[in-house]
């Protein structure tokens, strides 16, 4: 019975997510929570900690998207974890590993130690604590191979401080401040090789949006998100857009709304409400294509959870790009077959570098050859773009 409700729902996923709609999934295990924290590891996503109507929470649950069931893990420091118990924390993975750090507990207002997940082992270890202030409510994202984590509230008040974690070496070293103002409750989350920080509360709610090269160590202001200031929302990204839902706004709503960000066009458009109602503090991963919403507070503690197949945010102009793309998978190479000699074609790794300039690409009157050259055996992103209106089409192709 079971393998028969997961074809249903992959079935269903597929169809309704052609319709940019969000389609409810199991809902996680345990009781209700809010401000819960969470990371993927393995392909499958995972929800850490949070406070329920108990109290603060150290219990783990892991997703299978396949099998649309969440199961129970080890909780945070295993055996002898007890007083590790938290919400308000902020986690991230590296190399198939999973990390917890900072939060608040009952008797704990701010943490600063960090906590390591192997699910090769099931279990936790303790490593370097934080190099700033202890603190809560602050954002974290790993890009190659390395943790920053920053921004938060600590005893003193609002903070901007960042840190890189490097996990090979467990050390601590400080960047440069966000570029934004102190905060807490803002998104924070990596895409194509940069990460983004936005929204939040400085005292007022705020709308603002920021990217950060970590190569640069520098940050960089973006168009502001355009929905209502708000703390307490979700951000993910899946490559090129990037998305903020939820959260608790400045009329103090609990909103719904859903808005994507185009990395390409610097620019915003509104998607389809977020199906479940309104909440702040939920939590959110991304597993493949599909993003999952779920958990968080609005009043009262929930605990359903929802998944998202996001459409290109430049649907509209599909007419120009009615592409062909064989074959594929493919060996040596992969022919584009397209309507109109006004398109460009671009090439990008799966975690959004762009490759175009490292290969070889034969331009006819209505197709494309890329030859694959030295590149590994994987998937990558193909784009699109026309001279006068931008990205039109993008798809993967797997090279054997």
């Amino acid at each position: 019975m079971k393998s028969l409700l997961t074809s249903i729902f992959l079935l269903v996923i597929g169809s309704v997510f052609g319709q940019d709609q969000w389609l409810p999934v199991d809902s996680i295990n345990g009781a209700p929570r809010s401000v819960a924290t969470s990371f993927v590891l393995g392909g499958e996503g995972y929800a850490i900690g949070g406070l329920d109507i108990g109290g603060f929470r150290r219990k783990m649950y892991s997703y299978n998207y396949l099998e649309n069931d969440w199961d129970d893990e080890e909780s945070i420091g295993g055996a002898n974890g007890n007083g590790l118990n938290r919400g308000s924390a902020s986690a991230f993975s590296i190399d198939e590993k999973g990390y917890v750090c900072l939060g608040q507990g009952l008797s704990n207002g701010f943490f600063k130690d960090l906590w390591e997940f192997d699910p090769v082992t099931d279990a936790w270890s303790q490593k370097a604590n934080f190099m700033g202030t202890a603190r809560r409510q602050a954002v974290a994202f790993a890009i190659d191979g390395f943790a920053y984590v920053g921004t938060g509230i600590d005893q003193n008040g609002f903070t901007k401080d960042f840190y890189k974690y490097d996990p090979t070496i467990n050390t601590w070293t400080q960047l440069n401040d966000f570029g934004g103002t102190a905060r807490k409750e803002a998104v924070g989350f990596s895409m194509g090789g940069q990460a983004y920080v936005g929204t939040g509360d400085d005292g007022i709610l705020l709308n603002d949006f920021w990217e950060y090269t970590a190569a640069t160590d520098q940050w960089i202001q973006l168009a502001d998100f355009p929905g209502t200031p708000r703390k307490g929302a979700v951000g993910f990204g899946m490559f090129p857009q990037a998305f903020i839902a939820t959260g608790e706004d400045n009329t103090f709503q609990f909103t719904n709304d859903v808005w994507e960000y185009n990395y390409f066009s610097n620019a915003w458009v509104q998607r389809s409400d977020f199906s479940g109602p309104g909440r702040s503090n939920a939590i959110s991963f991304v597993l493949g294509d599909v993003a999952f919403v779920g958990s968080g507070y609005n009043g009262d503690f929930m605990d359903d959870m929802y998944a998202y197949r996001a459409l290109l945010s430049t649907d509209e102009l599909e007419k120009y790009a009615d592409a062909n793309v064989y074959p594929n998978p493919a060996n040596e190479g992969v022919t584009i077959n397209v309507e109109t000699a006004e398109l460009s074609v671009h090439l990008y790794s799966i975690d959004g570098k762009e490759l175009t300039d490292a290969i070889q690409i034969q331009q006819t009157n209505n197709s494309f050859f890329i030859d694959r050259g030295v590149l590994p055996t994987g998937s990558y992103m193909i784009r699109l773009e026309h001279e006068m209106h931008g990205g039109v089409y993008q798809g993967k192709v797997l090279f054997l």
